[in-house]
């Protein structure tokens, strides 16, 4: 008779990725794999891209009498145990390992963790193939879509294609630095285990499991999706059964801290709409705080960001798009206030209005080499829709790309808000 053994093998994590987010998510994780040793080896590979770094003067790891002057970013995280560069100032657990080589970053990882700037997802996924367990697992934390004329396409989606894995997405309400502070917070993690790796599936009534999940073989995702690009099925090669499931409860203990609360929900389309769209509305939200028109236009333009989410999900991705992601989970409604109200999208279009400056150049001084996410959507998403014949449609999205491109002013916002009344 068939006894239930315990599982012989642990999963391997790697955070490829290691920016400000990219750090916080791998002090998130390495935290619960030293706290979930039976699940998880210990040790977190975190990729790095390298680069000389100089400790600043007002970092506490300064020493005048023994600077060495730039030195390998890797080495400074190894050896303070912080990335002094990206997240200075927080203490990162002993486990996290920062490599510069990636195929040697992701060596027998049966879990990655993808969270590097959307351009370079391609480049890196190329870098990859062929490189990585064949039945590893993805779960990608980079907030926002693929758009273009031709269509939308998920970076989990696109990741999952480009290594033939499954990917689910994590987006919330995260500014990084708050999280980095054990600051409470949520977010959500969609994932929809794979029906290859049905050894364990997520069994009705899980904790954290979404009962209005859109239950989606993200390998059958974009096929006859309205909008989206359809990429073929991946044949995913089934977890061995030697590894615990990656059903959702131990799924969310991988990333679940007593400050970081997770819910687990199955709608990967909403999760990473939400993650994108949202920095289009805090463009516009942080151009009427820029004018100084105070809390009332800024939630007017904060309720119909939210109506034109959610019209865009259910535009282009129908049925397989959740209205309950965007209006009851982190990623959507509790990301948008976030966002429009202290993130890096609203603090930038609100300089730039405010001191009447180009974004681009309020970007280029105030994020330290890192990019908005909100102007490349805002023009990727009025391309798309210009396409499609549905700019019209969307006012929001539309007015905030005419701001950008200089054809309106902040101050138009209400009439363009307004065109069709």
């Amino acid at each position: 008779m068939a006894t239930l053994a315990p599982n012989s093998k642990k999963h391997k994590v790697c955070i490829v990725g290691s920016g400000n987010w990219g750090t916080t998510i791998a002090k998130v994780v390495a935290e619960n794999t030293a706290q979930h040793a039976d699940l998880f080896e210990q040790e977190v590979q975190m990729w790095v891209f390298q680069e000389q770094y100089q400790i600043p003067k007002d970092s506490k790891h300064f020493d005048e009498k023994n600077d060495k002057g730039p030195q390998k970013l890797t080495e400074l995280i190894n050896g303070l145990h912080e990335n002094v560069k990206y997240l200075p100032g927080i203490p990162l657990p002993k486990n996290i390992v920062a490599n510069p080589d990636l195929v040697d970053a992701v060596k027998d990882a049966t879990i990655l963790v993808f969270n590097l700037p959307h351009q370079f997802i391609a480049k890196t996924c190329e870098q990859l193939q062929g490189k990585i367990v064949p039945y590893a697992r993805g779960i990608s934390c980079i907030k926002g879509v693929a758009v273009s004329e031709s269509g939308c396409e998920l970076f989990s989606d696109s990741i999952g294609q480009k290594l033939g894995i499954y990917c689910g997405a994590l987006s919330g309400a995260n500014i990084a630095t708050e999280v980095a502070q054990e600051k409470f917070s949520e977010t959500t993690v969609a994932y929809a285990p794979p029906s290859q790796d049905s050894q364990q599936p997520t069994p009705a009534g899980t904790p954290g499991a979404s009962p209005k999940g859109s239950q989606l073989d993200l390998t059958k995702l974009n096929d006859g999706v309205k909008g989206a690009k359809s990429s073929g099925k991946v044949n995913l090669t089934p977890l061995p059964s030697e590894y615990p499931s990656l059903h959702h409860a131990n799924v969310k203990k991988l990333f679940h801290r007593p400050y970081f609360h997770v819910h687990l929900v199955n709608d990967v389309v909403g999760v990473s709409l939400g993650g994108a769209l949202k920095n289009i509305v805090a463009l516009g939200a942080g151009f009427v705080d820029g004018l100084g028109w105070g809390d009332n236009a800024k939630a007017a333009v904060m309720r119909v960001g939210i109506m034109e989410e959610v019209k865009f999900g259910k535009t282009f991705f129908g049925d397989s798009v959740q209205t309950e992601t965007f209006t009851e989970q982190s990623c959507g409604v509790a990301d948008l206030i976030t966002s429009c109200s202290g993130g890096r999208n609203f603090r930038c279009a609100k300089m730039s209005v405010k001191e009447g400056k180009p974004i681009g150049e309020i970007e280029e001084r105030e994020l330290n080499g890192q990019k908005l996410q909100g102007t490349s959507t805002a023009y990727e998403v009025n391309s798309f829709l210009r396409k499609v014949g549905k700019e019209k449609e969307f006012p929001l999205f539309t007015a905030v790309y005419l701001i950008l491109e200089g054809k309106h002013k902040p101050e138009e916002i209400p009439a363009l808000l307004n065109a069709d009344a």
